[in-house]
């Protein structure tokens, strides 16, 4: 997740005295406002637990009214400190951060906790009504879902909960994942936007742990409502034959059938990003990226409209990270960068050849999306290397108890499957070797408003492989 600061506000305090606040963005959105004193206070407390060794250095205080030179100075140290607290996979997951996390954004949206019905939506459109606090954090939110329809405990960790954006023809543009450190009713309504929902889909990659969801019926219904909707979205390509047997299996409601038939079809289990704009094979072509099977993959629309196929293997990224550029607002106390001004870049350095690495840039609304993507990719190879189960990495808290509901809700099976579309344009493959291509680095930007060095990401899954393997 992208954490910046890039704006301060000058606000009235109780008394009536002015106090400057840091406005706290993740993913380019606004999470939270809070005072100098509340990240000092949230730093004592880190410092208490894990030692002054383990935490990163916070700005000293100030004895005299901050100039607006000093205000400047204090917002870029804070944002490089709560960058580097996130990073730290010990302070960055611990219930200290995200607690302060979830408070500051709840008090900043001024939503009182009270008894909310928040809507859910499945994979095929079905709504999932909840009964939640609105301070509920999101594993919280998950839990009450997983209890609405009846999904046994030891599977609600495959599933994970996604912000989404709805466009008219009922296709989702996904945000990101919902985090610990957040309260999904608040989040999801202080958009202001009703296109913007909550959907409930499966979390991992590896399709071969389907067989332990399949084996009860409502994660065989969850999933199988996914496939259905993710091959009627073109996410999963299917030739006429291959529809064929899928709807004959359909009628015969064979589920697992059909889940088995559609694994062996091209990207099943991927997550299909919107259109954006990549730098590979050359700078301004236009791409569609695809997150899965360890990969992303690209069919880019070349300058002379021809449309190129290729991957880029997740093992063989040495680093990504992602920047995000904020012009300062010239508006009124108070106002924010609009969702337009806001450039979310994706850059990783990719192992071309045995001696050769070389950075690919993407922009895209969607980049953090995509880096989330990358990143638990990495840590399912990590837990299969070391050869763990995946179902460790589905920890429930300590104190946690999942709330049982009243009334079961059954996950309703989707439609027959509708004709395949023979509209998609045919794409070469780009090439194997991928040598031909020089392709720019990335800026290294001192701008206040960009990402740290410190926000790289680097991959413990990269492997050292030779001309012979590419």
């Amino acid at each position: 997740m992208h954490f910046s600061i890039p704006e301060t506000e000058t606000r009235a305090g109780d008394g009536g005295a002015a106090y400057v606040a840091y406005n706290i963005h993740v993913n380019g959105v606004l999470h939270c406002r809070v005072r100098y004193s509340q990240l000092l206070g949230l730093h004592e407390q880190l410092r208490k637990e894990y030692g002054a060794n383990v935490v990163p250095a916070f700005p000293p205080k100030k004895i005299f009214t901050l100039t607006p030179a000093e205000v400047e100075q204090r917002r870029e140290q804070l944002e490089k400190y709560m960058q580097a607290v996130r990073q730290d996979p010990t302070l960055g997951g611990s219930e200290t951060f995200n607690s302060f996390l979830r408070k500051a954004q709840q008090e900043t949206q001024q939503i009182p906790t009270e008894e909310v019905v928040l809507e859910v939506l499945l994979s095929n459109g079905q709504k999932v009504k909840v009964t939640i606090l609105t301070s509920d954090q999101t594993e919280d939110v998950l839990e009450a879902v997983a209890s609405k329809l009846d999904l046994p405990d030891d599977l609600v960790g495959y599933f994970s909960l996604f912000l989404v954006r709805e466009s008219k023809d009922g296709a989702f543009s996904f945000v990101r994942k919902l985090q610990e450190f957040e309260l999904p009713y608040v989040s999801v309504t202080s958009l202001h936007n009703p296109e913007f929902r909550i959907i409930l889909r499966k979390s991992y990659w590896d399709s071969s742990y389907d067989d332990d969801v399949m084996e009860h019926r409502v994660g065989l219904n969850l999933l199988y409502a996914q496939t259905v909707s993710d091959i009627e979205h073109g996410w999963i390509l299917v030739n006429k034959e291959q529809h064929r047997q899928l709807k004959s299996l359909q009628e015969k409601v064979s589920k697992k059938e059909f889940i088995r038939l559609a694994q062996t079809l091209k990207y099943y289990g991927y997550l299909k990003f919107d259109p954006c704009i990549t730098d590979f094979p050359e700078k301004g072509c236009h791409v569609v990226v695809s997150a899965g099977n360890n990969e992303l993959n690209f069919q880019v629309r070349l300058p002379n409209e021809q449309i190129k196929e290729g991957s880029f293997k997740v093992t063989r990224m040495r680093c990504w990270r992602v920047t995000s550029s904020v012009p300062m607002s010239n508006g009124p106390s108070g106002s924010s960068p609009g969702k337009s001004e806001v450039k979310l870049e994706l850059a990783f350095e990719y192992l071309m050849s045995k001696d050769r690495l070389q950075w690919v840039t993407i922009t895209s609304p969607q980049a953090i999306m995509l880096s989330i993507c990358l990143q638990s990719m990495v840590d399912e190879l990590m837990v299969k290397k070391s050869g763990g189960s995946i179902r460790k990495m589905f920890r429930r808290r300590v104190n946690g108890a999942l709330r049982r509901s009243d009334s079961q809700q059954a996950v309703k099976s989707p439609p027959l499957l509708d004709s395949p579309d023979a509209s998609r344009e045919p794409m070469a493959k780009l090439s194997s070797k991928l040598t031909s291509v020089s392709l720019r680095g990335i800026s290294h930007s001192s701008s206040a408003n960009d990402v740290g060095a410190n926000d790289f990401h680097g991959n413990y899954a990269f492997e050292g492989i030779g001309d012979e393997d590419l």
